[in-house]
């Protein structure tokens, strides 16, 4: 293995996507040109992208490289966190046993619910009145 070699992975939560490059480094994480905790302000957010390395005790082996489009803050720590997890897959596929038994590798399906016509939000109601 080289040491320009890079791992890809992408990762989707809600309406988030993440395109995560993984190369052999000191450790650095990058999303969409910044430090990590410079792009993501909320500690539960950092700890969430970091999550899948320190199930597999890779922490400082690797720099990421994430460019992220859409959502909010926890919908793409989320997705950069599944895109992490793929591209580790990549680098060595007896990690998956480790990160699927955490539950990195499953793509969270759950999405905002649409608003309904004739109501205020997805589930709220007008206030009932009956006089």
């Amino acid at each position: 293995m080289s040491a320009q070699e890079v791992f890809l992975g992408t990762g989707r939560r809600k309406t988030a996507t993440a395109r995560v490059r993984l190369r052999k480094g000191a450790g650095n994480i990058t999303v969409n040109d910044k430090e990590l905790n410079a792009y993501f302000c909320l500690d539960q957010a950092v700890r969430t992208v970091e999550q899948p390395f320190q199930t597999v005790d890779l922490k400082d082996k690797f720099d990421v490289v994430a460019k992220v489009r859409g959502g909010g803050v926890n919908g793409q720590a989320g997705a950069c966190a599944l895109g992490i997890s793929r591209a580790l897959l990549k680098y060595d596929e007896e990690l998956r046993s480790p990160l699927k038994k955490a539950g990195h590798l499953r793509r969270d399906p759950r999405r905002r619910e649409r608003k309904k016509a004739g109501q205020p939000g997805a589930r709220k109601r007008f206030q009932f009145s009956k006089r």
